[in-house]
């Protein structure tokens, strides 16, 4: 079965032909980064223009690539929640269009759900169920995957997002957006112990991770440091901060895994690019008897291909919707409403 699939959630237009849920034949992303850059972050309202302006070309591209047409394509897969609501319902409307234009069925398709499915696509041999932490920007759950549509939230941020804390983190050092990424770059040869900060914990749900009161404590020395004319190590700092954020996400993780009799653990989502938490999920994996399954980088960012590979699932299951789909901004993943 082959699905067209399409992402706009944030700042990312892309497309891919997706076979069976595991094999991609073509995975096309219009980055929206250069043009963010300048404002330090994502503009929702440029993104959404953005959007608009790409989403043909980029359509026409990844069926191009794959060597098919839509006479070939058996469904259409489209994000439609959560993310940005300009930006999802460029995508959602989109795919409304197309489906009704070429009589193909339409399968509405979670974001965190999708971040999940890149997993499948590298490891082709995974199945759940399986323990998943899934980290980005907007997101930091800890997610027992029970069946490919079945999904129970152990633990999620009660404030911030990790990614978010370390992004705030990065343009409060100078860095340039993307954030995370850039800040993950500069403290490669960064000193993790030099900077103590707080390693919050919500009391009454110990799966459950906060980042907001992290994010305060590192910005505040670095503007305490500002007024007092001393100079910040911003390898160090950034170090030290990544590696707060970590051992939290991974303590919790693991502690989450061992209690719900979990064997298999997954990272998903664009922090699970994060060098620092790649590695010591790996070194405590082993270390426990662990089996961990990882998306390869150019998977852990937003992109179609994730999409098409969770989209044959929500297929399978019957999961359909039709012209009245909507997009909406939040939901959670174990809540679908089509």
């Amino acid at each position: 079965m082959k699905i067209l699939a399409i992402e706009s959630s944030c700042d990312e237009t892309a497309a891919a032909v997706v076979e069976n849920g595991r094999k991609v034949l073509s995975n096309v992303i219009a980055s929206q980064v250069e043009s963010h850059i300048i404002y330090g972050g994502v503009v929702p309202e440029i993104a959404s223009r953005m959007h608009a302006e790409a989403i043909s070309g980029v359509v026409k591209e990844a069926l191009d690539r794959a060597g098919v047409t839509l006479d070939d394509i058996d469904a259409l897969g489209v994000t439609y929640a959560p993310g940005l609501i300009g930006a999802l319902l460029v995508g959602v409307n989109f795919a409304k269009g197309l489906s009704y234009a070429c009589g193909k069925p339409l399968i509405p398709t979670h974001h965190l759900r999708s971040h999940i499915a890149a997993n499948y696509i590298t490891s082709p041999d995974l199945e759940p169920p399986f323990l998943c932490l899934v980290v980005s920007g907007g997101h930091s759950h800890i997610v027992a995957v029970k069946d490919y549509t079945d999904f129970k939230i152990i633990g999620k941020t009660r404030d911030d997002a990790a990614g978010e804390c370390m992004d705030k983190v990065a343009r409060t050092l100078g860095l340039d957006y993307p954030g995370g990424v850039n800040l993950d770059r500069v403290s490669k040869n960064g000193d993790p112990l030099s900077y103590k900060f707080p390693r919050p914990r919500v009391e009454g749900s110990k799966y459950d991770l906060s980042f907001s009161g992290l994010k305060t404590a590192v910005i505040n020395t670095v503007h305490n440091a500002a007024q007092k004319g001393e100079e910040i190590s911003v390898p160090n700092l950034g170090a030290s901060c990544i590696n707060c954020v970590t051992e939290c996400l991974v303590s919790n993780t693991i502690e989450a895994a061992e209690e719900y009799g979990y064997k298999k653990i997954a990272l998903a989502g664009g922090v699970s690019a994060n060098s620092v938490l790649r590695r010591k999920m790996t070194e405590i994996c082993a270390e426990k008897g662990f089996e961990l399954f990882m998306p390869e980088l150019s998977l852990c960012g937003d992109n179609a291909a994730m999409v098409g590979a969770q989209a044959y699932y929500e297929y399978l299951s019957g999961n359909i919707a039709g012209p009245e789909l909507n997009a909406y901004a939040t939901m959670p993943i174990d809540n679908i409403i089509t």
